[in-house]
């Protein structure tokens, strides 16, 4: 019997740690993390928000929102918010706290104006576009703003005026869906879409940037650059898909750049820009790569599809060309006069581009004998249609009927290239991204992705653009 009750006592002893081991091991594997402060989407938004919107829940804003100093603002995977205003009065949200917008590519994000229809018909008037209009205003950071992450996030028809309780808040009266201005903070955006703009999509005035993996679709009304950076913008530009914007893909300047603050420099490199330049209002201006006014970077490894002009040096006020290298960028035309601004001239574009040997095509092969820099030129009729980068499917050549304008968003079309593309192997990768910005999943980039052996943003082994 004594030898009984020892059996059992012993049984009972080692159940109970297998349940102690079986709780603890279930306490670390298998926490909920419970989100800090979540909103409600029950209630329509107006005001300071700070805490949490909750994976897959649609939210209502009606009037500005603004994440207060200190506050952070995290949208998660699958939100819809529709920042739809009362009484048509746009609004948006400000921040001077932080803002993490964290889609995933399963579920991604939708900053949006409901009850919108797009407009993207081959050949439809931008003048009529919905796009093109601002139906809300953006998110707009002000100047003590220290993060925004952008990831898998689509924002859609942004860029209305900013209301005056939003220009008090910010200091910022500047109308774009995106808005950064912390010359000391850092602003990440990557693996996301911005579609349609009154003017730049997204602006940048100072600060880190790691802008990775995205497309940026009809941008900019009569104005407006895939990004606008000035006044000390330090970081990476790279792997974007720019179609039908109004200027430019990427612009660098250093306008306005802070006392003591480093000088704009950005390295751009493995771009996809397709049709671009062709609804600004000035003459001579937009296309597709430019550098002015005391910026300086890299531009390499980018495919350069019926811009309007080549990459773009400016000469007044000049670029900072001691630390500005550029090359192995491959260009394509449908017509002479695409192709007679591959390298855009001073007189036409105020630029100094200097021909490099490395680009696709050669410039020997075009130029004319005497070529100096900055001089106009008249490209051969050998130019037109050759080098098709040979795309998946896409409007290359053009097709008959259409203007190289009526081309602006992605629809359909698929820009990867087919196996035997002269893009794929044609890249230069002796260099690295500035990586200015940290690697974290929440807090800064997923992923800096090194410069890629493909010309463009999609790569052959599956790295790159992943729209």
């Amino acid at each position: 019997m004594k030898k009984y009750i020892l059996y059992l006592l012993v049984a009972c002893t080692v159940s109970l740690v297998a349940c102690n081991k079986t709780e603890e091991t279930k306490d670390l594997w298998a926490a909920v993390i419970v989100p800090a402060s979540p909103i409600s989407e029950s209630t329509p938004l107006t005001g300071p928000v700070k805490g949490t919107m909750l994976a897959g829940k649609t939210y209502t804003v009606v009037g500005d929102i603004f994440v207060n100093t200190g506050d952070t603002l995290i949208i998660q995977p699958g939100v819809t918010v529709n920042f739809t205003g009362t009484a048509g009065v746009p609004v948006g949200v400000g921040v001077k706290g932080t803002l993490l917008s964290l889609g995933t590519k399963e579920n991604p994000i939708m900053l949006t104006y409901s009850g919108v229809t797009k407009t993207d018909q081959l050949g439809s008037n931008p003048d009529l576009d919905p796009a093109l209009k601002g139906k809300w205003t953006g998110i707009i950071g002000a100047t003590t703003c220290p993060l925004i992450v952008i990831k898998w996030t689509h924002i859609e028809f942004g860029g209305a005026a900013i209301s005056s309780a939003m220009k008090s808040f910010t200091g910022s009266s500047s109308p774009y869906s995106v808005y950064f201005a912390n010359p000391d903070g850092s602003f990440i955006l990557e693996d996301s879409w911005i579609y349609g703009s009154v003017d730049d999509p997204f602006r940048i005035n100072g600060g880190k940037i790691h802008v990775m993996r995205n497309t940026f679709e009809k941008c900019g009304y009569t104005g407006g650059e895939a990004m606008n950076s000035k006044a000390g913008t330090i970081g990476d530009f790279a792997y974007n898909l720019c179609i039908g914007i109004a200027t430019n893909g990427p612009k660098v300047s250093n306008i306005n750049v802070a006392v003591g603050k480093p000088g704009s420099n950005v390295r751009i490199f493995n771009n996809t820009m397709i049709n671009c330049g062709y609804r600004r209002s000035a003459a001579g201006r937009g296309g597709s790569i430019n550098f002015e006014e005391g910026a300086g970077g890299m531009a390499y490894n980018n495919l350069i599809v019926n811009c309007k002009f080549g990459l773009r040096v400016v000469g007044t006020p000049i670029a900072d060309t001691a630390n500005l290298k550029y090359g192995y960028n491959f260009y394509y035309a449908d017509s002479i006069s695409v192709a007679s601004q591959f390298i855009p001239s001073l007189s036409v574009s105020t630029a100094i581009s200097k021909p490099m040997e490395t680009d696709i095509p050669k410039p020997s092969t075009y130029l004319p004998s005497g070529w100096a820099i900055g001089a106009v030129y008249t490209a051969p009729a050998s130019v037109v249609g050759a080098n098709n980068p040979l795309f998946i499917n896409a409007p290359v050549p053009l097709p008959a009927g259409l203007m190289l304008r009526d081309i602006a968003v992605v629809g359909n079309y698929n820009f990867a290239l087919k196996p035997n593309s002269p893009c794929i192997g044609a890249g230069f990768i002796g260099f690295s991204p500035r990586a200015d910005v940290i690697q974290d999943l929440r807090l800064g980039a997923t992923e800096i992705t090194p410069p890629g052996k493909d010309i463009g943003c999609y790569q052959s082994n599956g790295r790159g653009n992943q729209h």
